[in-house]
């Protein structure tokens, strides 16, 4: 795994326009030249940080909705950058929120401890890509792009609810 990734362009002669750089990019932060990947992730973790944005039927909707326009950017983010473009980190941020929505749903509202939770074990899952994320990886689409991230989502937001029962009783 490399922290720095050359932004390499394949076909200088496709054009992104800049609604679909901001979404692809998650507000541009794709484009951070050092862990792109993780700012994303985190840019995601500090959402909860909104008022009424911490609610499962939020976090299910704005996911659903991020997800499909993600299929969408990500395959023309393709077509300049190549496979799977560093600069596209609209997948992490849907990871992340799959997780937090996994994790609402039990119940926890502890904002700093599910955000940081969510952040650290969704950086985890998804840099191991466990199968089937492994599977969606090795997908040339937007949507193994995007997949790949909900898979380590969902393990990020399992193993948040798990690791909070356990710190709860042992406290």
């Amino acid at each position: 795994m490399r922290l720095i990734k050359t932004k390499k362009i394949i076909d200088e002669s496709v054009r992104i326009d800049f609604f679909t750089m901001f979404l692809a990019s998650a507000c541009f932060t794709g484009y951070f030249p050092v862990a792109s990947g993780t700012v994303g992730s985190l840019f995601a973790a500090l959402f909860v940080l909104i008022p009424g944005f911490y609610s499962p039927v939020v976090l299910l909707t704005l996911s659903l909705i991020f997800f499909f326009v993600g299929v969408v950017v990500s395959n023309r983010m393709m077509q300049r950058y190549g496979e799977d473009p560093s600069v596209v980190v609209i997948d992490e941020v849907i990871g992340v929120w799959i997780s937090l929505f996994i994790i609402s749903m039990f119940g926890y509202n502890n904002i700093l401890l599910v955000s940081v939770l969510s952040f650290l074990t969704f950086r985890f899952f998804d840099i191991l890509k466990i199968f089937p994320g492994n599977y969606f990886d090795r997908m040339n689409s937007g949507t193994g792009i995007m997949m790949d991230d909900v898979i380590a989502g969902v393990y990020s937001g399992f193993a948040s609810v798990l690791l909070i029962k356990v710190y709860l009783s042992i406290w």
